[in-house]
């Protein structure tokens, strides 16, 4: 009798590299599906599922390159042909591989019903409409502004210090100048929340300068009775 102790062990040495093989090879096409499938969707990231007869295959892709190959079988586990992980078990993976043939098969034919996809696209479009003149009349209207509130920045620095706000109400909307310096910094109107006529960024957009710059002349003969209060109260001093 023997107690086993002699018994022969069977070696898994040589399942495993078959299986490390196969699933490096597999890796390695699929990683060209996931390419091709980056290249047809225009991004580096996403996914799509594949039907066939024996189950759904799900391949998704990151960064051009295969992320996992996941095969869910019409019955039994699903197996995660390629990941980031070990690589599945052998059995799984034969399973898997008896309906590989059919996924690639899936994955052509999904590639085929592109065909002649942009047959009737158009590619004579009409002509655009140039914005340069209407932005050159925006920005020359704009500069003008910049003009008269750099002016009225000036005045306020004289009598109110290097810097600080002038606010008044046109048309029923708060108009407001910050200034630094004989600079204006801004012109904003309507509230914080408000369209910045002037800035250090670039100019509004045309339609509202158009709506506002009819209201500019109003603000500069407010301004000039702010001015011109300031003096009055200045020549009433005595010493």
């Amino acid at each position: 009798m023997t107690d086993g102790l002699e018994t022969d062990v069977e070696g898994m040495d040589e399942i495993a590299e078959r299986r490390n093989d196969l699933a490096a090879r597999v890796r390695a096409h699929a990683g060209e599906i996931a390419r091709e499938l980056a290249v047809l969707q225009g991004g580096d990231y996403g996914q799509e599922t594949f039907e066939t007869d024996g189950g759904e295959w799900t391949l998704k892709y990151e960064a051009g390159d295969v992320d996992y190959l996941r095969f869910d079988p019409n019955s039994g586990a699903e197996t995660y042909v390629v990941s980031s992980k070990q690589p599945p078990e052998p059995e799984a993976l034969e399973t898997a591989m008896a309906d590989y043939g059919s996924f690639v098969r899936a994955y052509n034919e999904y590639v085929r019903s592109f065909d002649g996809l942009f047959a009737d696209a158009p590619d004579d479009f009409p002509e655009v409409e140039s914005t340069a003149e209407l932005v050159a009349e925006r920005d020359r209207i704009v500069n003008r502004v910049r003009e008269v509130g750099n002016a009225m920045a000036s005045q306020l620095h004289r009598y109110n210090g290097d810097y600080g706000t002038y606010a008044t109400t046109i048309s029923g909307t708060r108009w407001e100048l910050k200034w630094d310096g004989d600079v204006a910094s801004y012109l904003r109107v309507g509230g914080s929340d408000g369209v910045y006529l002037l800035s250090q960024y670039g100019p509004p957009a045309a339609p509202e300068v158009r709506r506002l710059v009819d209201d500019v002349p109003a603000f500069v003969e407010a301004f000039n009775e702010h001015v011109a209060e300031l003096e009055a109260d200045l020549d009433s001093v005595e010493f």
